[in-house]
């Protein structure tokens, strides 16, 4: 079987990359399905037939959850949205922490 490459990433009018469920799959080692399931969850977003390449990461560490941790999709797709927030929220408070001083 001849690798994929990420040569054929398309651009969408909003300026984001991106790749068929068939090179995520690949990159990811999951399956088509188990994507169209992930965007079907709302878990990656769905741009017509295809997904957005920044949303790989997503899905690794969704994966990585899942096995890890035996969390449900949705179970691991809220503790990524939570770790994001908590990492958002102590650049706040850092921020904040530099204007005072």
């Amino acid at each position: 079987m001849k690798p994929m490459s990420l040569s054929q990433i398309v651009v969408s009018r909003k300026g984001n990359r991106l790749i068929t469920f068939e090179q995520a799959a690949y990159l990811t080692h999951t399956s088509v399905i188990t994507l169209e399931r992930f965007a079907d969850l709302g878990l990656i977003e769905r741009v017509e037939s295809m997904m957005q390449l920044s949303d790989l990461t997503r899905v690794m560490q969704i994966m990585r959850l899942r096995r890890d941790l035996g969390l449900n999709l949705v179970g691991a797709a809220i503790a990524l949205d939570m770790a994001a927030e908590i990492s958002q929220l102590k650049a706040q408070i850092k921020a904040v922490r530099q204007q005072q001083f």
